[in-house]
């Protein structure tokens, strides 16, 4: 029952992350997603993947906080309580196939391969590359914020 509810969670945090106007309230369901994630990897037995995802959220998080503030424009209109509901019903909606088709906490994806292993070794670039990214993002903000005191 507790994977089904992380993955409710997990949709409707992505969700209001792409959907919601103001930048902050944005980035803030986008820090649900990082922690509905490292909770996932977690009681997965994915520990070490779990520390990884939830250190590197906080660090995106702390700099698109930042950004979003100094770089983002202050919105004349407030998101209606109307779209926010309507967004929260349809990542619930979306997560119904989560619901029914039973996700299950399952601690290794094949006969012999634990998940933290399989996040580590099998996938250990593609969480290298995450982590690239992240820090490639980071650089170009503190590179617009640089050029922007200049001005």
């Amino acid at each position: 029952m507790i994977f089904e509810i992380l993955a409710i969670g997990l949709i409707v945090s992505s969700i209001l992350a792409l959907f919601l106007d103001e930048v902050v309230y944005s980035v803030g369901a986008l820090s649900g997603t990082f922690i509905f994630t490292a909770l996932i990897f977690y009681l997965n037995g994915a520990f070490y993947a779990a520390i990884f995802q939830f250190v590197v959220g906080i660090g995106t998080l702390a700099v698109l906080f930042l950004s979003g503030e100094m770089l983002g424009e202050q919105s004349k209109k407030k998101s209606s309580p109307a779209k926010i509901a309507g967004l929260i019903g349809a990542g619930i909606l979306l997560s119904l196939p989560a619901i029914f088709l039973s996700v299950s906490g399952q601690t290794a994806i094949g006969p012999d391969v634990p998940i933290g292993e399989a996040i580590w070794n099998i996938r250990g670039l593609d969480v290298l590359l995450q982590a690239l990214v992240i820090l490639t993002i980071a650089l170009g903000i503190g590179i617009v914020l640089h050029e922007r005191r200049k001005k």
